[in-house]
């Protein structure tokens, strides 16, 4: 396996596929926190790494791919416990964004991102809870996707916040997306009636473009002028009466409150050593351990409820993934903190929602990548990818 760009914490892993399908010839890669027989998964930390023992059977996802005729070829880098959006990690190091040198590959799917953006692969399973999927593959220059809420299966897979968890994945042909998603998503008759609609209707919130950091704009709207074209109606919307700030904050304090619960025991009786930027994030996740947070999940609701009936079926956002491109890799706390903060005012809208969202890869002044997504309307998942699917690469 080539591993030049550091993107896989085991190289030498490999599954060769247990059947045949639409994935036929296809190869994949999973990040370190889906089980593997066989496989001890690290989760991004040497410290869990040696408290968890081999995993005794595939992940539910790994194994719909392996049946489908796809073959297993690495398992990839994550951010310690996929609790940062950056790709840098204290122990491992951090994978060599291919796309876009010296700067960071985005996380905490970075090795996967990686992997597919360097060619190695042909897909790539992540995870996104909130924006671990569509961060770095805008970072890098590739497709991604981050499925509704609780569409393909978690079991199998070190979970961060569960109420957000999704497993999402990377893929550098708009095809290749699709064929994967059909897979992961399975195919009953509402998905196939789906599959053969398009969209309707574009919304273009307005507090998410404002976002855009000075120079980017006009490359986005490119694509977003791509997408508008191959709809009946467009118009501008003000997503977050609110403020996007305000959702980013009811994000970070339901998920936050989750992680605890979720690895609040195990940091507690192992005593594991974090990177300083993870260290502080679960110190402040501790902070919210027996808090009411009632209000933030009553806001919750009200979103969800806003935007699902905004969208309907045929209905979509269309919006920056990430403010601008990767950042420079090395930053101070400050800075890390900066650009989280900036992705998660975008990343958190599917999240707080459950709804589907595809990140496109778009060239950006001196060809740094950026990210343009669209997010669908509730469990319109195989419509949106084969949509986009078809638009993108007219």
């Amino acid at each position: 396996m080539d591993n030049r760009y550091g993107a896989f914490a085991a190289p030498e892993l490999h599954v060769p596929a247990q059947g045949h399908g639409t994935l036929d010839g296809l190869s994949f890669a999973v990040k370190d926190v889906f089980a593997v027989a066989g496989h001890r998964s690290s989760a991004g930390n040497p410290y869990w790494q040696r408290s968890h023992p081999p995993a005794e059977k595939h992940a539910a996802a790994v194994s719909k791919l392996l049946r489908a005729g796809a073959s297993l070829r690495g398992a990839t880098h994550t951010d310690e416990l996929m609790y940062s959006l950056g790709g840098e990690n204290f122990h491992y190091g951090t994978p060599e964004n291919p796309r876009a040198e010296g700067r960071v590959p985005g996380g905490s799917s970075s090795g996967s991102a990686v992997a597919v953006a360097s060619g190695c692969v042909d897909f790539a399973l992540g995870t996104d809870t909130g924006g671990s999927i569509r961060v770095p593959s805008a970072y890098c220059g590739v497709y991604g996707f981050r499925p509704t809420h609780g569409t393909v299966p978690m079991e199998g897979v070190i979970p961060l916040a569960p109420g957000f968890d999704t497993v999402g994945w990377i893929a550098d042909r708009p095809e290749v997306l699709r064929q994967a998603g059909e897979v992961l998503l399975g195919s009953g008759s509402s998905g196939r009636r789906s599959r053969q609609q398009a969209m309707a209707q574009v919304y273009i919130p307005v507090e998410c473009w404002a976002l855009v950091g000075s120079g980017y704009a006009a490359s986005l709207a490119q694509g977003l002028r791509r997408i508008q074209g191959s709809v009946e109606r467009s118009a501008e919307t003000e997503l977050a009466p609110e403020g996007l700030a305000a959702w980013m904050d009811v994000f970070r304090e339901l998920q936050g409150a989750e992680i605890w619960a979720t690895h609040g025991p195990w940091i507690e009786r192992e005593q594991p050593v974090f990177g300083p930027d993870i260290a502080a994030r679960f110190a402040w996740a501790a902070m919210l351990s027996g808090q009411d947070h009632s209000h933030a999940k009553a806001l919750r609701g009200d979103i969800a409820a806003r935007l699902r009936l905004l969208l309907g079926e045929d209905g979509c956002l269309v919006l920056p993934t990430v403010p601008g491109p990767a950042p420079q890799r090395g930053g101070d706390l400050r800075q890390l903190e900066q650009n989280r903060s900036g992705a998660m005012k975008l990343s958190c809208i599917a999240g707080l929602a459950g709804l589907p969202q595809i990140t496109l890869p778009v060239s950006g002044p001196g060809g740094l990548p950026l990210g343009l997504s669209v997010i669908g309307g509730y469990g319109q998942d195989q419509r949106l990818l084969s949509w986009i699917s078809k638009v993108w690469l007219q």
